[in-house]
């Protein structure tokens, strides 16, 4: 059993600001990190046939970070890129590093030539990310929120405003994630490969992302097996409608399924290659399948004796700054 710590909440609001939804930060970054330090500049801006020659630079995407530099200073602009994406990865000040992270993603979607859907997804999670890590006053967002007295203990209206954003774009975050699923899934369906059991096989064997050859000995035994490749091929599309549902299924069924999908994308990743989707992926099973402000006992940080000391101290009744503020703790479940 997870050792599962309740969200507080204010006026009924819960307080967003968990080390779940850092956690999911991290991976975000970790995953466009990844991508540009591990692809030369060459690889990752290069012509596409009737397209052009990338960054395009065109309506909106022309405000992306590598539209604003000259191509010879890519590789300058990418591992400045990679330096402030580890530290948004180290949890450091969220407050701070909220747009910066969402900027970056943003660029990196609309400028490289080799994007993917985990790119795209990176850069919507981000983006909503940030409506929560704006209101987030902690140092490291994989602190244990402030604590308070009790639910209807007085708060800020900042407090509630940043505490109803930063709930608000959860909530859309766990939509889109069981909308992708349900799309990956409901979409296969059509295809005779997918309805008759053996679409794995082919891509088992596919030329640009067959399973590598280190571990056929292993995989041949299942994709060369007709009940083995029918497996392999019908229970994804089982386990993603069952993530698509998972909003509405109960928390305890919710946690049945994140190990499932966790391994599911792991397996992705190393029979395809396909790490940066798959740290995507992970960042938006968190979101989707975690309470909104659940934080996991085994991430959470002790807070400092500073930030306890303060935690003490009256706060002005007039006080709106969200500067000041610190988001409330979960008290353990009993």
């Amino acid at each position: 059993m997870l050792n599962i710590t309740t969200p507080h909440h204010t006026r009924g609001i819960p307080l967003p600001w968990s080390n779940a939804y850092g956690l999911a930060r991290t991976l975000l970054a970790l995953g466009t990190a990844g991508t540009l330090a591990f692809s030369s500049s060459a690889t990752l801006f290069r012509p596409v046939v009737t397209l052009g020659e990338y960054p395009l630079c065109q309506g909106m995407t022309a405000g992306g970070a590598f539209c604003l530099l000259p191509r010879g200073q890519f590789d300058l602009l990418r591992w400045t890129c990679v330096a402030v994406l580890l530290v948004v990865a180290s949890g450091w000040r969220p407050r701070i590093t909220a747009l910066p992270h969402a900027y970056i993603s943003f660029s990196v979607f609309s400028g490289i030539a080799i994007g993917d859907g985990g790119d795209q997804i990176t850069w919507i999670l981000s983006l909503l990310l940030a409506l929560v890590a704006l209101g987030d006053g902690r140092r490291w967002h994989w602190q244990t929120p402030q604590g308070r007295a009790a639910d209807d203990e007085p708060v800020s209206r900042a407090t509630r405003g940043w505490a109803l954003l930063g709930t608000s774009a959860w909530f859309v975050a766990r939509l889109q994630m069981a909308l992708l699923y349900f799309q990956a899934s409901v979409a296969k369906l059509p295809h005779t490969e997918w309805a008759d059991g053996s679409a794995m096989y082919y891509w088992a064997n596919n030329s640009s992302f067959g399973f590598p050859e280190w571990i056929r000995p292993l995989t041949d035994l299942v994709v060369y097996s007709p009940v083995g490749i029918a497996a392999l091929t019908w229970l994804p599309v089982a386990l993603e409608l069952a993530l698509a549902a998972s909003p509405v299924m109960s928390q305890r069924a919710r946690w049945v399924l994140l190990p499932l999908g966790i391994a599911f994308h792991l397996g992705i990743a190393v029979l395809m290659g396909l790490w940066s989707f798959a740290l995507a992926m992970w960042a938006g099973l968190f979101l989707l399948l975690s309470p909104i402000g659940h934080s996991f006992p085994f991430l959470s940080t002790h807070r400092s004796r500073k930030k306890q000391a303060s935690s003490s101290a009256p706060t002005s009744p007039g006080d709106d700054s969200p500067a000041s503020l610190e988001p409330a703790s979960a008290s353990p479940a009993s």
